[in-house]
């Protein structure tokens, strides 16, 4: 994904998909240091120094044990599907609109040879998979045009700063197998206190509102080949609260997937 988000970065449609170039910190107040596995795709990671540290704990109740800061870049989601769904239209794709309560009956009259099961959480019901969960998340959008860097907590109870092009993300909640998609006063309270620890100053910006999702959580991601009769059959779900960060990965591994098969296919066809 950071190789397609650098290709957008450095065109003309940056600002339509809503993708910046940010700095990043990442603290954490665990003994654990943060996981850094990535640190040489962003740029200039490097790790918080303990005198940086203490200055930044001079002042908060919260005391960080280890840090990293780095450059990487952001998307708003809100901004980016859009943008995609057009570029998807322009090239020739085809939106059709439908309910579909399961996937076997759907494949009894569908014409096509391959399908790609991008349901999410709707597999619960589409494919009977009870691996998959919702996992709420709430986040609180303000105006805070003065911020200009993420930061991430990355403690089991904490919170993160995200500013987009517009708003500033802060978050937030990871509830597991909890349905209720309205925004609950306890958690704003929780990601308002906790996000104005970080960053004092947030507590100057302006609320616009709050925002409730289901991300689709699943015991392990689903992303393989099923022959369902003549149809064939690409799984690509359960990616959690990861969606946009594995998307494009996982894109280009149901195009390889589909590539080897088709291939395969024809393979068999030309030997009969």
């Amino acid at each position: 994904m950071h190789d397609f988000l650098q290709e957008l970065w450095v065109s003309e449609d940056a600002g339509e998909a809503g993708i910046c170039l940010m700095p990043v910190i990442r603290l954490t107040t665990t003994d654990t240091p943060v996981d850094d596995f990535w640190k040489d795709i962003v740029y200039g990671c490097q790790d918080m120094t303990p005198e940086l540290l203490k200055e930044y704990n001079s002042n908060r109740a919260k005391k960080y044990t280890s840090g990293l800061h780095f450059v990487t870049y952001t998307s708003e989601p809100r901004k980016l599907l859009p943008y995609l769904m057009k570029r998807f239209e322009k090239h020739g794709g085809k939106v059709l609109k439908q309910k579909i309560d399961s996937l076997e009956k759907f494949l009894q009259n569908s014409e096509y040879d391959v399908v790609i099961n991008c349901t999410g959480l709707g597999s619960q019901q589409v494919i009977g998979d009870n691996n998959m969960y919702p996992v709420r998340g709430q986040v609180a959008r303000v105006r805070a045009p003065w911020l200009y860097y993420c930061l991430l907590d990355e403690s089991d109870d904490g919170n993160y700063i995200i500013p987009n092009m517009d708003t500033v993300v802060m978050g937030g909640t990871h509830q597991e197998n909890d349905y209720n998609i309205m925004p609950c006063p306890k958690d704003k309270k929780f990601i308002m206190d906790g996000c104005c620890e970080i960053v004092p100053d947030l507590k100057n910006a302006t609320h616009l509102f709050d925002w409730v999702g289901l991300r689709p959580g699943r015991t392990s991601l689903r992303l393989e080949a099923e022959q369902k009769g003549k149809h064939f059959v690409i799984h690509n779900y359960g990616h959690g609260g990861s969606g946009v960060t594995l998307a494009w990965g996982c894109a280009e591994d149901v195009l390889d997937i589909m590539d080897k098969t088709l291939q395969k296919q024809h393979q068999q066809k030309a030997k009969l």
